[in-house]
């Protein structure tokens, strides 16, 4: 068994299986199944294959809109008669902008909870910290094409997520998207505390004074999109790819690995929960192998010193034939600070 704790920040790792700790004393596992962009029709054998190859973290989120087809997926495998117990599996779901209002927050976890066919999660993270007109449309717009906001506070919408601990309805509670004043912000008026903040991260956002932001306040960090997004709709031919970086394709020669692997190793081994996206059932397995090698020191620091503070996933929209990020004028916009 190996256990290592620094600043508050935990991880445990049992054979090969290693997990992040939380602010709760609940484990979780630092290498799990990313489902955003994953389309119905797919998914369900996604996750069917993840649990066939190791995983034991399946992340979700209610405005992805395959929710129904996961829960297919996770009734098919959990309950005492299945292949899985619930409690052998990490579950993670997250509350949309258009649900922040304080009335809104328990029904939409409890559409979640009967769509993923569960009775509660292990976490339930806020989206986004800025919140949409109130309503089951999930993008709100005025005639002009802009997004309708709403003034429902995340400090608000906190206060009824920690009800939902309370009624055992969720294990944890957490934050995504929110930067690093925010993340203050909600520990000011906090009875329960965030345990773990969701974010974009790969060598080219390395995120490493949020990191040790979250870490000095013991909540941990989760990677999504750890390599890039490329599949994402919205990708310019001139963004650089971090999977082509010729000092990761070094490294993957030298311990005949994957780019992708060294960078999930990079990810994991700096104690980042990280949860790639696939529906392929070899990238799914490739995923998870790499708690078998260990970086060195300073091939850690080259990794990281690839950051070039390079963001794939901002909401745009195109003004005057320019592409700018959608939300970057709202109070609450999370990335118009350095971290």
């Amino acid at each position: 068994v190996f256990y290592w704790c620094k600043s508050g920040f935990c991880v445990y790792g049992i054979d090969m299986n290693y997990f992040a700790v939380l602010n709760t004393g609940r484990k979780m596992p630092l290498l799990g199944l990313g489902t955003w962009k994953s389309q119905p029709g797919q998914v369900k054998q996604a996750v069917l294959w993840a649990f066939q190859s190791g995983y034991r973290h399946i992340d979700c989120a209610a405005v992805y809109g395959n929710e129904a087809e996961i829960g297919d997926a996770l009734e098919e495998t959990l309950g005492h008669d299945k292949i899985l117990r619930r409690e052998d599996v990490f579950i993670t779901s997250k509350l949309w902008n258009s649900r922040h209002h304080p009335e809104d927050v328990e029904p939409t976890l409890l559409k979640t909870l009967r769509d993923l066919k569960v009775d509660y999660l292990d976490l339930y993270l806020i989206h986004w910290p800025y919140a949409f007109r109130r309503g089951d449309v999930n993008f709100p717009r005025k005639e002009d094409g802009t997004i309708l906001y709403d003034d429902t506070h995340y400090k608000e919408t906190w206060g009824a997520m920690e009800k939902l601990v309370g009624k055992g309805l969720v294990r944890a509670i957490g934050l995504s998207n929110f930067n690093s004043q925010q993340i203050d912000d909600i520990l000011s008026v906090a009875t329960i505390k965030p345990a773990v903040l969701q974010v974009e991260s790969h060598p080219y956002l390395s995120q490493e004074d949020l990191l040790g932001h979250c870490r000095d306040r013991g909540l941990v960090l989760t990677a999504y999109s750890p390599l890039g997004s490329p599949d994402r709709a919205w990708k310019q031919p001139d963004e650089p790819v971090v999977l082509d970086e010729p000092v990761i394709a070094a490294l993957a020669q030298k311990y005949n690995k994957s780019p992708a692997q060294i960078i999930l190793r990079w990810q994991t081994q700096r104690g980042v929960v990280t949860i790639p996206k696939s529906v392929t059932e070899s990238r799914i397995q490739e995923n998870i192998q790499v708690f078998d090698f260990t970086l060195e020191a300073e091939e850690m620091q080259t990794i990281s010193a690839l950051n070039k503070g390079w963001r794939y996933i901002v909401p745009m929209i195109e003004v005057d034939g320019q592409r700018v990020p959608r939300d970057a004028g709202h109070p609450l916009y999370p990335f118009n600070l350095p971290y």
